[in-house]
């Protein structure tokens, strides 16, 4: 089986393309299971609704339950693809069909770039394909918003290791060439048009920067920094010129933060979705009747500046029961619904593996290969910690978790130790 693994990784494209096509097939089965009505395009949940707005009316507009208004509930950039599919193909079976599969082929990716992403963070390239086949064997349903946010993750950190590589051999600013100092504007650009389509890869960036200051201290550290920075300022001003002009607001990206914190966070909710929809105390205004009636009333803006205020007020009026919301969520994004079979036992099982594979590689890594690992699990999750829990929050870093399961499963079968050593800078 070794000499396999060793044959199948000898060629990078190799590896890719197995486990590309092999996580698409499975992902393209499961499509199998969803009713056929919901294939085409429709306005069943938000993506779907305001990509229909933007192709009939070209507003960006109406996400809820009833015509509300222009929206800034849901980042733009999937928005405006599904929006451009269905302008070509018209509402028909194969316009929605196209649509489901590209969110397939993302998803699918994701696993497929492992034994091209392990090596960068000083794994073997065997314990990447194992991952990557273990994470496109289990069943994932290919959600919308998380499968090209993952994707966009595991760039963006390929991006963050070569900027590091390249630091180790490059000197202060000042002393580059012109055009090096062009680079860093693009990655910030890059980085800020990475928001718009999942604005909580934020905190990974900022993290991944604050993990630079302390790492790098030769002079031109803070010149560097400030140019991502300034990228991802120009990256985000249209959109958030768009949403102060449309909603009268200054939010960044999306707007929808004090509606996602009163869900999770009232009298009556619970840490899981389904518990709390099952009880009746999901009050959504994609669902709920009287809260739509209500952000048609208000506005958007100001319908979730009230509910923040809401969430805000009962948060400090019931600490402990906010604490014990805040522990189960963390368990949930960690550990899924462990009291369902297979799924927890799985879920269990990939923790455990991967703090296995963690404790296995992590002495031998240099800190950026430390850092490219940790700091997205420690920073991605924060704020699903404190809304309401589903099971898709948790994709965008999951592979990193079967990343260090593949690095467990090649030292149980002999593999030799990770290079801890940067890879050359791309």
């Amino acid at each position: 089986m070794v000499p396999f693994i060793s044959w199948l990784v000898a060629s990078g494209t190799r590896a890719f393309l197995v486990l590309f096509f092999l996580g698409l097939a499975l992902r393209v089965a499961t499509l199998a299971l969803i009713p056929s009505d919901l294939i085409p395009p429709n306005p069943q949940w938000e993506t779907g609704a305001v990509a229909l707005s933007l192709v009939e009316r070209g507003e960006f507009a109406d996400p809820y339950l009833i015509p509300t208004g222009p929206t800034a509930h849901m980042p733009p950039i999937q928005v405006g693809l599904f929006a451009g599919l269905y302008k070509v193909f018209g509402y028909t079976y194969a316009g929605g069909l196209i649509r489901w599969l590209l969110v397939s082929a993302a998803h699918a990716a994701v696993f497929a770039l492992l034994p091209w992403f392990g090596p960068r963070v000083g794994l073997a390239r065997e314990a990447g394909l194992l991952g990557g086949l273990a994470g496109a064997l289990v069943p994932h349903w290919p959600y919308e918003l998380e499968s090209f946010s993952a994707v966009a993750m595991v760039l963006l950190l390929v991006g963050f290791l070569n900027r590091w590589a390249r630091m180790e051999k490059a000197g202060p600013l000042a002393e580059q060439k012109r055009a090096e100092a062009l680079r860093p504007f693009l990655f910030g650009l890059a980085a800020g048009v990475s928001f718009h389509l999942q604005p909580v890869l934020l905190p990974v960036v900022l993290g991944c920067l604050g993990f630079e200051l302390w790492w790098r201290t030769a002079p031109g550290r803070w010149g560097r920094i400030g140019i991502v920075l300034l990228g991802m300022v120009v990256a985000c001003v249209p959109w958030g010129w768009r949403n102060y002009q449309q909603l009268d607001a200054i939010c960044f990206v999306r707007c929808n933060l004090g509606l996602e914190l009163y869900v999770g966070n009232h009298e009556g909710a619970h840490a899981d979705i389904d518990v709390s929809d099952a009880r009746g105390s999901f009050r959504h205004p994609r669902t709920d009747l009287v809260e739509a009636e209500e952000v048609l009333a208000l506005g958007e803006a100001e319908y979730m500046r009230r509910k923040r205020e809401e969430a805000l007020g009962w948060i400090a009026a019931n600490p402990g029961e906010f604490a014990r919301l805040t522990a189960n969520r963390f368990a949930l994004f960690w550990g899924g619904r462990l009291h369902r079979f297979p799924s927890g036992a799985g879920s269990l099982l990939l923790l455990l593996l991967a703090g296995y594979g963690a404790w296995r590689v992590f002495p031998n890594l240099r800190p950026p290969q430390r850092a490219a690992l940790l700091i997205p699990l420690l920073t991605y999750p924060l704020i699903y910690y404190v809304v309401v829990y589903m099971p898709r929050y948790g994709y965008p870093v999951r592979w990193i978790l079967f990343l260090l399961a593949g690095s467990a499963l090649w030292g149980w079968l002999g593999g030799r130790e990770p290079s801890p050593t940067l890879p050359p800078a791309a």
